[in-house]
């Protein structure tokens, strides 16, 4: 159909004198925005001359608001007398709970039809009589002004190292006015310790100082400690921010939108790291360390795109102190005649020379330093209670194996078994020497084996090869394995000593004499 002809058609649409719709006066308004007067009112289903008194701002007759019902009302029954007096007591209920309580109250009624007609008659209602809502005021932040810290859990990303579940969380911190951001692996709970030791890394790596930090209420951190520990930790928190000139500031109790910046890149951030772990193809990582590395260049990377608001925040920065502040707990501890301490329902080995002493213990995150008086002596990698009443154990065989090849039958019924044998392939190997071997030949074997671990430092070409005999169905052969682990020793040089005969000083007697 021509324009000429389209004309026509809505002209003799419109003799009549019946008025325009409002969706065809909506819909020529939307086309006139990039379409001429002509098109956009053909495109609408009206004349050009309609068209132009829209656009006069004479829409002219208008059909008058609609004041009845063109159907029947389904809540009619039941809103005045069930629903209303219940939503005046209880603004908060859904309609999900409602239709609930309407299809115990009439079971006879099919009220499932219903719930999008109820769901619009309760948002309405709130809008013309419900409660009044908590306001968001958005806030403005000067640059240099204010630095907020959280921690998210990253559970849900199942990230894996070396085929386990890392269970985790982020600490994050984030300028308010730049949005630059510093993230940390945190792997345990949301203590001041990891608090301490990621806010002292970003001001370091920031290089300046905000006036203020916020955080949440912090009762995650001190949720299992007694009235005394956590007034220490809050006042050494107090001690951590006035050491870096910093006014220390909380969110009220329950309201995690005060902390809005940071909570909101919590969630952007999380994004991220799952979309950069579905671009690499694989959640699993070879150990923590290079998963630390992974979120590390990820925040890089979304920190170059604020360098520009970055350096206009730098310069409001308040300068660093002169050194860090303690980012750790001390603890003393004395080693047991087991060549190890327990601390927080963990058991740790060390090597047993260190026995009868007391150590001092600093706690950090991932983390215990030892020390022996001013002399850090052992590092070890900080356990986790599995639990309320289960204890967990950090052991290493090498600290304890000297012992164990004098007494093998201990490794039958001892207590961190599993936990001594370095990995996965080693206890299904114990499992396969027990299941088919005598227990004192299984003891012996499997401490033949860690032994030459130790000895020859080849844990790792010895899992290989374990993990083959496994394979195969085959147990493991001491000896042999032995031979081809322990390298051959290297021949003896001959050498000969020619003893010159005595005559061959006495050219040495003349000087002898001359000096005498």
């Amino acid at each position: 159909m021509g324009d000429t002809a389209r004309f026509e058609t809505n002209r003799s649409r419109h003799m009549s004198g019946k008025p325009i719709t409002d969706q065809q006066r909506r819909l020529y308004m939307s086309y006139r925005l990039r379409e001429t007067q002509e098109r956009a009112a053909a495109r609408a289903g009206i004349s050009e001359r309609t068209g132009r008194r829209i656009d006069r701002g004479i829409s002219g007759k208008q059909r008058p608001p609609r004041d009845w019902r063109t159907r029947q009302d389904p809540l009619s029954d039941v809103w005045d007398s069930e629903i209303l007096p219940l939503l005046s007591n209880q603004p908060d209920l859904k309609a999900v709970t409602l239709l609930e309580f309407l299809e115990s109250r009439f079971p006879e009624v099919d009220w499932r039809p219903r719930r999008r007609t109820l769901e619009r008659r309760i948002r309405q209602w709130r809008a013309i009589s419900g409660p009044d809502q908590v306001v968001m005021f958005p806030q403005e932040h000067p640059p240099g002004q204010m630095g907020l810290s959280d921690f998210t859990d990253m559970d849900e990303l199942s990230v894996t190292i070396a085929g386990e579940l890392l269970s985790h969380r982020l600490y994050h911190f984030m300028l308010a006015y730049s949005h630059w951001e510093h993230v940390e692996v945190v792997l345990g709970g949301e203590s001041y310790v990891a608090l301490a030791e990621g806010l002292q890394n970003a001001l370091w790596m920031l290089g300046g100082v905000p006036q203020a930090h916020r955080t949440d209420s912090l009762s995650a951190a001190y949720r299992n400690l007694d009235k005394s520990a956590e007034e220490d930790l809050t006042e050494r928190y107090r001690a951590l921010c006035r050491d870096y000139g910093m006014t220390p500031t909380r969110n009220n109790r329950g309201e995690g939108h005060e902390n809005g910046s940071v909570e909101s890149s919590h969630r952007h951030f999380k994004d991220a790291v799952d979309q950069a772990l579905l671009l690499r193809g694989h959640r699993e990582f070879e150990d923590v360390a290079s998963y630390r590395r992974f979120i590390a260049e990820l925040a890089g990377q979304r920190n170059a795109r604020r360098r520009e608001a970055l350096n206009v925040e730098i310069p409001f920065l308040r300068s660093l102190p002169e050194q860090r502040c303690d980012d750790f707990e001390e603890v003393l501890v004395r080693v047991t005649s087991s060549s190890g301490f327990s601390l927080r329902k963990v058991f740790y080995t060390v090597p047993s020379r260190l026995i009868g002493h007391r150590l001092k213990v600093r706690l950090f995150d991932d983390r215990l330093e030892c020390y022996v008086g001013r002399e850090r002596v052992v590092t070890l990698t900080r356990g986790r209670p599995g639990g309320s009443t289960r204890w967990a154990h950090v052991v290493d065989y090498r600290h304890v194996v000297h012992s164990l090849k004098r007494k093998p039958m201990a490794l039958a019924n001892l207590r961190y078994r599993d936990a001594l044998l370095p990995g996965a392939v080693w206890r299904q190997t114990w499992e396969a020497l027990i299941a088919q071997c005598d227990l004192r030949l299984a003891c012996r074997t499997m401490v033949g084996l860690l032994a030459l671990a130790h000895e020859q430092t080849c844990e790792r070409r010895l899992s290989e090869q374990l993990a083959q005999l496994l394979d195969t169905r085959q147990l493991p052969d001491l000896e042999v394995l032995r031979q081809t682990f322990t390298p051959e020793p290297e021949p003896t040089p001959s050498i000969v000593v020619r003893i010159p005969p005595v005559s061959t000083y006495d050219h040495l007697l003349p000087q002898q004499a001359m000096w005498s």
